[in-house]
């Protein structure tokens, strides 16, 4: 498993490194909150420490639960009710602090991706490859997009934005996520872009009424 170890201390970083190895895993350290939403994409879980020197790590891990729904393990050395509540409630899937022994940290992570397995494997079955909304049709898999029956020409990016919000048919979808899943990350992409692309669309589609701004959020597809 590719583990994603944000830790400023060296030798608590080399010591955990060292045992994530060991024990069949793929550890990759980073020593800053920013590297952490940079790479996150790379990883099957976080090891998250609060300390971090740039942003606090709460900071991070709601930065990246707006994005992500990547395993996260807080490990850190601030064991105070309120920062618990808070590391949980922000989308912590479990909470150590430190001194922890390895084998209940390794516990802790089988236990926490054997879930994020479990709700995978359980979740609903995939949504309709074709999605409509009023006479505009989404065919996802022939990237092929008809209003009123005739087609639409949209670029690669104009059409990987109308997908993602199409995939969610009446759902608001976070402007992060947009980004994070067209652009590839949501921390380096251009808010301006998607702003574009978006405007871009609406021209092309010519049906205001599908493409939906929720205003201080997101977007909708239909709905």
């Amino acid at each position: 498993m590719r583990v994603l170890l944000a830790e400023d201390d060296d030798g608590v970083a080399d010591a955990l490194t060292e045992a994530l190895y060991e024990h069949g895993h793929l550890p990759t350290r980073v020593r800053r909150g920013e590297e952490v939403l940079v790479r996150h994409r790379q990883a099957d879980l976080l090891l998250l420490d609060l300390g971090l020197p740039d942003l606090d790590g709460l900071e991070v891990l709601r930065k990246l639960r707006a994005v992500s729904g990547l395993p996260v393990v807080v490990l850190t050395a601030r064991g105070d009710e309120r920062s618990v509540v808070r590391g949980l409630r922000l989308g912590a899937d479990d909470y150590l602090v430190k001194p922890v022994r390895l084998a209940e940290l390794l516990a802790r992570i089988e236990a926490v991706t054997r879930r994020a397995t479990t709700a995978a494997a359980t979740a609903a079955a995939p949504a309709p490859r074709t999605v409509r909304a009023e006479d505009v049709e989404v065919d996802l898999d022939a990237r092929r997009v008809t209003v009123g029956g005739a087609e639409v020409r949209l670029t690669t990016k104009e059409f990987a934005v109308l997908a993602a919000l199409a995939t969610r048919a009446g759902t608001a979808v976070s402007r992060q996520q947009l980004m994070d899943e067209v652009w590839g990350d949501a921390y380096l992409a251009v808010s301006r872009s998607l702003d574009v692309h978006l405007t871009q669309l609406r021209a092309k589609i010519g049906r205001p009424e599908v493409l939906t701004t929720i205003r201080g959020f997101g977007y909708r597809f239909g709905g």
